[in-house]
């Protein structure tokens, strides 16, 4: 008799029951003679070589491959959006201009740093505010809990391991404090990726290029300008003014808004926030707004830029929220899956049709007329 699989299938799939392998072990290959004997067995049954390390693990182990699948993830997210941020691995595309287009001779309006929202206050505020209001909502709704003893709605004490155990408080908020953060390096990386493909030009665009119209030839108006040469400008500060569809300050910034706008929304319900959640959210929502319009204003980004950059950010927070946090709700337990499912699985019960005895004598009497 060959080893048994517990949990999962030939194929490296889970399943809720137990599956013995029935193919007879008759050669088993020369490279394989160094593999535990279990794997070799396996092997020999047809399993592809690729799921033989996962059958292998028990529950504890499989949940450390997931986590550290994760971590992988996340690590490559963080390193994608360090390349297009600090390297030049990814070329911007070059676009050209009219002779004296109206659309990019705004008046240059200083560096970054000079901006009504900086990119230091703008980070800072993206990445401390979200981690403060999660910490301290988390903290409230368990304490909350632990003094209403609502301990049917409260996430359970889960064993990791044969010594450790992890909070529901604990597991809560670094769950949502992990997708929140490999959102904020997504919108980075979709932002930069737009802007490296579009290589659209900022309003004060001419200000820096400083092109030389008299060398150029431009005679007209509709004559079109191609080509990096055309610019006598800083060449850094060029290239920056290529990259602003969309706006990473306005994605960034509606991004935090609507994903804290969601999370209070969907977590907090303690009586008589019936009003300040709504003044809390539309605050968020209201400062993010003013940011994309400071952009705007100073002539740092068109009003295509700052519009793309919203639906960036609002795409990701929503689909963050809705696919991957289940809406800030707890994991539904596992019993309950278990009997949901049976109720699915049960057959349709077909129940006899009972005469009532009003129906009876009214045929019968009915009979006697006819």
């Amino acid at each position: 008799m060959l080893p048994t699989l517990a949990g999962r299938d030939t194929h490296g799939t889970r399943t809720g029951s137990l599956h013995t392998c029935s193919c007879t072990a008759t050669y088993i290959p020369t490279h394989t003679r160094a593999w535990p004997v279990y794997w070799r067995v396996l092997y020999a049954c047809g399993v592809s070589p690729l799921c033989l390390p996962i059958l292998s693990l028990d529950p504890w182990e499989l949940q450390q491959y997931s986590g550290n699948s994760e971590m992988v993830i996340m690590a490559g997210t963080v390193m994608l959006a360090y390349y297009f941020e600090y390297t030049d691995t990814f070329t911007v595309n070059v676009q050209g201009f009219f002779c004296h287009d109206s659309a990019y001779r705004k008046p240059y309006p200083g560096p970054e740093d000079s901006s009504a929202v900086p990119p230091v206050l703008l980070y800072s505020l993206a990445a401390g505010v979200p981690v403060l209001v999660i910490i301290v909502g988390e903290t409230a709704v368990f304490c909350l809990q632990l003094a209403t003893r609502d301990f049917e709605n409260q996430e359970k004490t889960i064993l990791t391991g044969d010594c450790c155990y992890i909070n529901p408080l604990v597991r809560r908020t670094v769950r949502f404090l992990g997708i929140y953060t490999f959102g904020l390096f997504a919108t980075d990386i979709f932002v930069n990726a737009g802007q490296v493909v579009t290589g659209n030009l900022a309003p004060h665009f001419l200000a820096l290029c400083k092109p030389n119209y008299t060398a150029l030839g431009c005679q007209q108006y509709t004559q079109f300008i191609s080509g990096e040469e055309a610019c006598t400008g800083n060449p850094d500060l060029i290239m920056r003014a290529r990259k602003t569809f969309p706006s990473k300050e306005a994605a960034l910034s509606v991004y935090a808004a609507m994903y804290l706008t969601m999370y209070i929304t969907n977590t907090i319900k303690a009586k008589g926030t019936r009003l300040a959640k709504p003044v809390l959210c539309l605050g968020l929502m209201c400062l993010a707004f003013l940011t994309g319009l400071n952009r705007v204003a100073e002539y740092r980004n068109h009003w295509s830029d700052v519009i793309a950059g919203f639906l960036v950010g609002i795409s990701i927070a929503v689909f963050l929220v809705v696919c991957v946090v289940n809406n800030f709700k707890g994991r539904q337990p596992e019993n309950e899956h278990t009997h949901t499912d049976s109720l699915a699985q049960l057959p349709m019960i077909s129940i006899p049709r009972v005469e009532s005895p009003l129906e009876k004598n009214h045929i019968t009497a009915f009979a006697e007329v006819t």
